[in-house]
């Protein structure tokens, strides 16, 4: 079944549902609801949307709208984007950072999240999987991952003894590879 087709049986659900609403309130949200699934439909996001969908299901960390080296890079980017996505991820060195917009108020920011970190801390909590590849050396470990024509989402590999996340954000065709280190640095904050 594809996107469109899910797309519809949703709408219809909703719409009878919101029938058997009490409230205006709850009406406004059906509605709202409903608006929201034809947006996707008539913008041409469906595909998108299926994409974001498999993304979060994939259970890898959270999406990225994009990547970049330095937070210079970052900020051009964030003052020449027309339309900057509110709410979404960038990394800036391998750190994530949420889009703040106000387009009301012409306001635009970056602020750094400690969603990896409590991502990686989640997966260490629930015991890591084994590792998929050993490599000596990052380098190694990188020309193992890039000639991948399709990565996982994510796999846990070793690189020296430590364990490290690869990760793939296909949207944006993205591979970078975070130690498991990282979620020290929440251990580091909540010891303060």
């Amino acid at each position: 079944m594809t996107i469109f087709d899910r797309i519809l049986q949703a709408q219809e659900l909703l719409g009878k549902t919101q029938g058997h609403s009490r409230s205006p309130e709850e009406k406004e949200l059906f509605d709202l609801a409903i608006d929201a699934l034809w947006f996707v439909w008539r913008e041409g996001l469906a595909d998108e949307f299926s994409d974001y969908r498999e993304d979060i299901q994939s259970d890898a960390p959270p999406r990225i709208v994009a990547a970049f080296n330095t937070r210079d890079e970052a900020d051009v980017w964030l003052k020449v984007n027309p339309k900057p996505p509110n709410s979404s991820y960038v990394l800036i060195a391998n750190d994530y950072h949420v889009v703040m917009s106000f387009r009301e108020r012409n306001i635009r920011s970056l602020v750094r999240q400690p969603t990896l970190e409590f991502y990686l801390e989640e997966m260490i909590r629930g015991g890591l999987p084994p590792a998929v590849a050993t490599f000596d050396t990052r380098a190694e470990a990188d020309a193992w991952f890039n000639r991948q024509t399709e990565p996982p989402a994510q796999a846990v590999i070793q690189i020296g003894g430590e364990h490290y996340l690869a990760v793939y954000y296909r949207n944006i065709h993205h591979r970078t590879v975070f130690p498991f280190s990282i979620a020290k640095r929440l251990e580091d904050k909540e010891g303060q």
